[in-house]
């Protein structure tokens, strides 16, 4: 199970401009930008167990592949999509309540590195995580 372990973030790629897209005021940008945000994934077969903390919140959700599932962001915003395995790619799609507009998450493991990948509204990001 590639992506079992414990994952804090190291580094960001377009991330504001992202969070932005999703109609994220500035102040709540500035503070995500220095989340300290850690992941652990246990993945037994097509399930999943996944706790994120940061500075901000600590939650964790339990979703098996390909299962509708409803999850609430940082700021608030709340959705509803699942996740599949895609090859070694885990893909997110998830329905935003507020606006019906589509957010779509990838996280792939490449080296000690897990890169999740968002795409909103024609903006991509990504965030690098290193096995911690």
């Amino acid at each position: 199970m590639t992506f079992n372990a414990t994952w804090k973030v190291d580094r960001s790629e377009n991330y504001e401009k992202f969070m932005e897209q999703m109609g994220i005021n500035m102040v709540k940008r500035k503070l995500a930008a220095h989340d300290n945000l850690k992941i652990t994934i246990e993945q037994t077969g097509d399930k999943f167990h996944v706790k994120e903390s940061s500075n901000f919140r600590t939650l964790e959700i339990d979703f098996t592949l390909g299962v509708t599932f409803e999850y609430s962001l940082a700021d608030g915003t709340e959705l509803s999509g699942s996740w599949n395995m895609e090859g070694d790619v885990l893909k997110g799609t998830f329905t935003r309540k507020d606006n019906g507009k589509q957010l779509t998450t990838t996280r792939i493991v490449q080296g000690d590195e897990l890169i999740q990948s968002y795409s909103y509204e024609g903006v991509d990001a990504k965030r690098i995580f290193k096995r911690s």
